[in-house]
């Protein structure tokens, strides 16, 4: 069924690392660092979490972009705490610097040593993890994220600007992720191949047309492949 794509691509968070984590520990260096630099700044995770969402809510033409909600709540809060709003770009390297020390699954490299020689790979994510930061950069020919695209998952000009750096048709591609909605649903709306990664006890939603395929792992995917 999927003997004729020429590209994969990968979900990342949750496909290729647990990213819960890395989150909570990427939130507990922020706070670390906020505590030592802008002591008055007072807020709590769940008062910083809630002020992104409102900015999103305000700015509907941003809220795709995570990086740079985290940016602009940041200073924000400290405008309102007196301090320059210049701190917030180093207050979110600190956050960046954590997000991007995953631990990738351990499937994942030699798998997709196996599925380069194959095929061209790339990925397409909601978050902002950074493949380079993370030692995957040279893996993959295509590399987009909701922030360079201008639109999230599971908006159709996600996966057509996909097709668009792979120069392929949006059939030659497989698009691999772990959530049913985002990533395999919203794919075979654009017109690409699915594969569901479930690599958790997870149900498949009863209302949803099943993936073209699905796997445990990336091991699988390959060994399916033959690649």
């Amino acid at each position: 069924m999927l003997s004729d794509i020429r590209a994969i691509a990968f979900d990342l968070d949750n496909t290729l690392w647990d990213v819960e984590p890395v989150l909570e520990r990427a939130e507990e260096c922020l706070a670390a660092w906020l505590q030592e630099h802008c002591p008055r700044l007072a807020l709590s995770r769940d008062e910083m979490r809630a002020a992104r969402e409102q900015l999103a809510r305000r700015e509907p033409h941003n809220a795709h972009d995570v990086s740079y909600l985290r940016v602009a709540a940041l200073a924000a809060h400290a405008r309102e705490y007196g301090y320059d709003e210049r701190i917030a770009a180093e207050a979110f390297e600190v956050f960046l610097t954590a997000r991007n020390a995953v631990e990738i699954f351990a499937d994942v490299a030699p798998a997709l040593a196996r599925l380069r020689l194959r095929y061209a790979l790339a990925s397409l994510s909601n978050g902002n993890a950074d493949l380079v930061r993370i030692g995957l950069g040279h893996v993959f020919t295509v590399s987009l994220n909701a922030g360079q695209i201008g639109a999230a998952k599971p908006h159709p000009r996600c996966f057509e600007r996909l097709a668009r750096e792979l120069a392929l048709d949006p059939g030659a591609i497989a698009y691999v992720g772990d959530d049913p909605q985002l990533d395999v649903a919203a794919a075979r709306a654009a017109g690409l191949r699915t594969v569901w990664m479930k690599r958790r006890a997870l149900t498949w939603p009863q209302e949803l047309p099943p993936a073209d395929l699905t796997v445990r792992d990336c091991a699988q995917l390959a060994a399916v492949l033959r690649a």
